[in-house]
């Protein structure tokens, strides 16, 4: 899953094209994501299927999705996820391409090539596009009429698909998987009006949030039609990203062109590239930016070191903060901000073990146990996993 800096930065942005589409989740399942019958096709094994989609050469589509996604998130910590996009204002794309992470959204895609992409959420009247055009990146908010611009320094290389895409989601997922899945064939399933085989990843160890993921592939090309991600806990998917329509022929070459609107606001990507300060020198800062957390990270300038424990779906990371102060030191301190204690607020349940003392951050994939010492273990893994790894590494 390794890949460039500069390649992460376009794939934000691009509409996958090797094996194009949207991310996509649904609260209420519309027909056209439903299994409409279960099509009879030949037979294939797990590895067929894996080949089949790696040998997909389709490069040109368009069509509509889906898009929506049950984390489980608190509500307080929703709203920082939010907004802890770019800072280039509304037009900028990690801004809408984060707002995946929840709610319902609905899509139009269309790809031609590596070089040709567009992306438009669709939301009542109002519409948002990224478009990539060559050698340029367009973001623009037809509600606030703003507009964002990069010039594209991977022009010509093989494009990835966004964070949102189903068809990145299954590459990714894909390559991922090793010696701790178990790789199936589920039952064929009809997707966007066409059949569809679905290959299934499951967990071999015990201890994950994910209960298994299935991606429907197209019988005929292999492009993954629909990725869904389902919690062992149970209920609606934590994500089902599927086409509700698609057509695999050639856009019209117009479907890429974009001018900016007259008194549209232009805002240039590379000022305000997040992380990097910009001209507005807004940046993210995780914890550091809560006021009367700084003591919990040791800072901006703190020591904190990362240890990767287990392996797989039970991946664990250990984070030493070096914090300055406790919790338990945070949560009796008359004197901190409100928004501190609103935050350890959020995080949940109070837990306790060999460790000691902590606090769980719950969602229902990720989960986080902060240690009253200092300390956090987080992964895609249950509660009883994050404690039995900090009893193990205390």
């Amino acid at each position: 899953m390794a890949t460039n800096a500069k390649t992460r930065k376009a794939a934000r942005y691009a509409v996958p094209v090797a094996v194009a589409g949207v991310a996509a989740a649904t609260v209420a399942m519309v027909p056209a994501f439903a299994n409409s019958g279960s099509p009879d096709l030949p037979g294939v094994t797990a590895q067929q299927l894996i080949e089949k989609i790696a040998a997909s050469e389709v490069q040109q589509l368009s069509g509509s999705a889906r898009i929506s996604t049950d984390l489980g998130l608190p509500s307080l910590a929703s709203g920082l996820l939010g907004g802890a996009g770019g800072a280039g204002g509304s037009a900028n794309p990690e801004d809408r391409i984060a707002q995946l992470a929840s709610g319902t959204h609905t899509v139009r895609v269309a790809a031609d090539g590596p070089d040709r992409q567009k992306l438009t959420f669709v939301d009542g009247k109002n519409e948002y596009s990224v478009v990539h055009n060559g050698a340029d990146v367009w973001g623009y908010d037809s509600k606030a009429n703003e507009v964002w611009h990069e010039k594209n320094q991977d022009a010509g290389k093989p494009a990835e698909g966004p964070a949102g895409s189903p068809q990145q989601l299954a590459q990714d997922i894909l390559k991922a998987a090793g010696p701790t899945t178990d790789v199936s064939v589920g039952d064929t399933a009809q997707v966007a009006g066409r059949d569809a085989y679905q290959l299934v990843l499951k967990p071999k160890q015990s201890g994950s949030t994910i209960a298994s993921v299935k991606i429907a592939v197209d019988a005929k090309n292999g492009v993954p039609l629909r990725v869904q991600l389902l919690a062992t806990e149970g209920g609606k998917p934590i994500v089902d990203a599927g086409f509700t329509k698609v057509d695999f022929a050639k856009p019209s070459a117009d479907t890429f062109a974009f001018t900016a609107p007259k008194g549209a606001k232009v805002t240039e990507g590379a000022d305000h590239a997040p992380g990097k300060g910009g001209k507005d020198g807004k940046e993210w800062k995780g914890l550091d930016s809560f006021p009367g957390l700084e003591g919990l990270t040791g800072g901006a300038g703190g020591k904190g070191e990362t240890k990767v424990l287990g392996e797989g779906w039970a991946t664990i990371a250990r984070i030493d903060t070096g914090a300055g102060k406790s919790l338990k030191e945070l949560e009796n301190d008359k004197n901190a901000p409100k928004e501190a204690k609103q935050f350890l607020s959020s995080l949940g349940d109070k837990v306790s073990g060999k460790f000691g003392e902590g606090r769980l951050f719950k969602t229902r994939v990720v989960n986080a146990l902060i240690t009253d010492d200092g300390k956090v273990y987080v992964g895609a893994v249950t509660k009883d996993a994050l404690v039995q790894a900090a009893d193990a590494n205390k």
